[in-house]
Order: C-alpha cells, then sequence, then structure tokens
C-alpha cells in the first residue's frame, strides 16, 4: 500500500523507490503483490510513467487520506516529545528537600531540559498518570517494571541552634532531655527509625514518653525543627541546605540507618523523550554522591 501509494502521487516507479530508499524492482514487485490480492489492476504504463486505472484512482483517494493522517499523527508525536518536558512523581518529603532543591543544578547543566516536578504520596502507574519517572521508597518498587535503587540514607538528631545556645550538648542523654520530634510514615512504608530506637544504639534510654509531636512527613518534623520547637531525626538526605545555611546543627553526630533503600523507577516509553536518559544517569549520581555524605564517616 505504501508503495503504491508513492507511485501514485509521484506518477513515477522511480521517484516512489527514490522517496522510499528501494529498486524500481521493488516498488513494482510490491505493487504487483497488492494488485493479486485485491484482484484488481491498479496501474497502466503509460511512456515513461504510470497512470492509475479507475480502480487506482479511487484505490489512491481512501489510501492518500489514510497516509496524511498517519503523516501528521507522527509529526504531533515527534512534536509533543520535543516540547513535552519531564514529568517526575516524587515522594513530597523528598520533592521538597532533596531532588528539588538540586534541579538548579540540573538546570545549569541541561538549560533546554524543561523538569516538572510533583510531590505525592501515593505510588502511580506511570504511563497511565502521565508521568515519566518516580521517586519513592522501600519495596514499592516491585510495582514497577523499570527501576533503579538509589542509596540509603541516614538519620540524625538535628535541631536549630537557638534551642541549644549557651547549653553543653555533647552526648546522648543530653540531646535526649529536650522535646523530641517524631515522625510517623504512613503505614505503606516500613516505621521510619524512632527514638528509642536511636537511643538503644547509643546504650541511652528514654525516661519519658518519646515524643511530644509527632508528624506523618519529614518534611513537617523538619520545618518545626528548624523552628526550634526540638530535636527531630533528621535523614542527612533531607537537611543538607538548613545544615549548609546554619539553620540546624548536628551536636552528637550519631547515625541510624533508614530500613530500606529509595529507588527511582521509570516509563519505558519516556525515554525517548530529550533529556530522559541524561535526567535518569544524572539522578543515579546524585544519589551515589549522596550515599557517601550520609554515611557515617
Amino acid at each position: 500500500m505504501q508503495a503504491f501509494e508513492h507511485v501514485s502521487r509521484h506518477g513515477s516507479v522511480t521517484k516512489a523507490a527514490l522517496e522510499l530508499g528501494v529498486s524500481p524492482g521493488a516498488i513494482s514487485q510490491q505493487i504487483r503483490k497488492l494488485e493479486q490480492h485485491l484482484g484488481l489492476r491498479l496501474l497502466e504504463r503509460s511512456g515513461n510513467g504510470v497512470e492509475l486505472t479507475s480502480w487506482g484512482r479511487m484505490y489512491q483517494k481512501g489510501l492518500t487520506a489514510a497516509f496524511d493522517d498517519l503523516r501528521q499523527t507522527h509529526a504531533a508525536l515527534d512534536r509533543a516529545r520535543a516540547n513535552a518536558g519531564l514529568v517526575v512523581s516524587c515522594l513530597a518529603s523528598v520533592a521538597s528537600r532533596w531532588i528539588g532543591p538540586k534541579l538548579f543544578d540540573w538546570h545549569a547543566l541541561h538549560p533546554a531540559a524543561r523538569v516538572r516536578l510533583i510531590g505525592a504520596e501515593a505510588e502511580p502507574v506511570l504511563h497511565q498518570d502521565a508521568f515519566d519517572f518516580r521517586i519513592s521508597y522501600g519495596d514499592k518498587s516491585k510495582g514497577f517494571a523499570h527501576f533503579s535503587e538509589l542509596f540509603t540514607d541516614w538519620v540524625v538528631p538535628a535541631c536549630a541552634p537557638s534551642l541549644i545556645a549557651g547549653q553543653d550538648v555533647s552526648t546522648a542523654d543530653d540531646v535526649l532531655r529536650y522535646p523530641l520530634i517524631g515522625i510517623e510514615w504512613e503505614q505503606q512504608h516500613r516505621p521510619a527509625p524512632s527514638w528509642s530506637e536511636w537511643a538503644a544504639s547509643v546504650g541511652a534510654k528514654l525516661r519519658r514518653p518519646e515524643t511530644e509531636l509527632a508528624f506523618s512527613l519529614s518534611s513537617s518534623a523538619l520545618d518545626a525543627a528548624v523552628n526550634g520547637r526540638g530535636f527531630a531525626l533528621a535523614q542527612l538526605a533531607m537537611i543538607a541546605e538548613d545544615l549548609t545555611a546554619g539553620r540546624l546543627v548536628i551536636p552528637v553526630d550519631h547515625r541510624l540507618q533508614l530500613s530500606e533503600p529509595y529507588f527511582l523507577a521509570w516509563d519505558r516509553a519516556a525515554l525517548d523523550k530529550p533529556f530522559a536518559t541524561e535526567f535518569r544517569a544524572w539522578v543515579v549520581a546524585q544519589s551515589k554522591r549522596q550515599a557517601k555524605l550520609s554515611s557515617p564517616g
């Protein structure tokens, strides 16, 4: 059908062959097969060219419209792929406190790239929900066909400098005397490290109720710590900017590892978008760097 459509449009087997990148003989063979299949004669030779039969003119009219639609659809797909940015779904705290701040570095490397970051706790179906990538945590990776394990983070007690101003805070017992901010993750994830676990890991013991405040989002707990409400067991990946800016400090650097790693999942078709493979490689590189920064020593 494609061979016939090209011949009927050009009025020449040779021109059709040049456009399709095949030999004239191959074009003629394809048209003979099409005529045999239809049981109709579509072309007649006329001098150096060909003419359509009445059946050929009828058939060409429908084929040309169909192939025009296909060409327009293909062009629209190419435009959409070229113009659409990358859409990335993340856990809310990861979006606001880890990958989000780093996107400025990504844009410096790839100024023509567009990335839309969406914080969401529920795991998406990438191809159905129009997401290209997902950054999430734990065994939720099993719900994706394509994923790569990222880093396993560590938590450490962090607080605002104003909370301990003028005080000697050098031991775990010193930390545990202050208000403790808890993080209670959604049930879909394994629990975050608790204050009782952290105390046990350094041979200390809580002598009062574990936490006075608890949040389901790590980012909310960290905001409370920045505002001087107490100590939070903060993930190192989530407080890099706060430490650099002096909004948080770590007076006792004893770290406890999370039970599971973060992961990056992607829709296979998304890798055909501009900058998609570069973005995936960049996230993995950032993960390796974070793993070194978060781990003790």
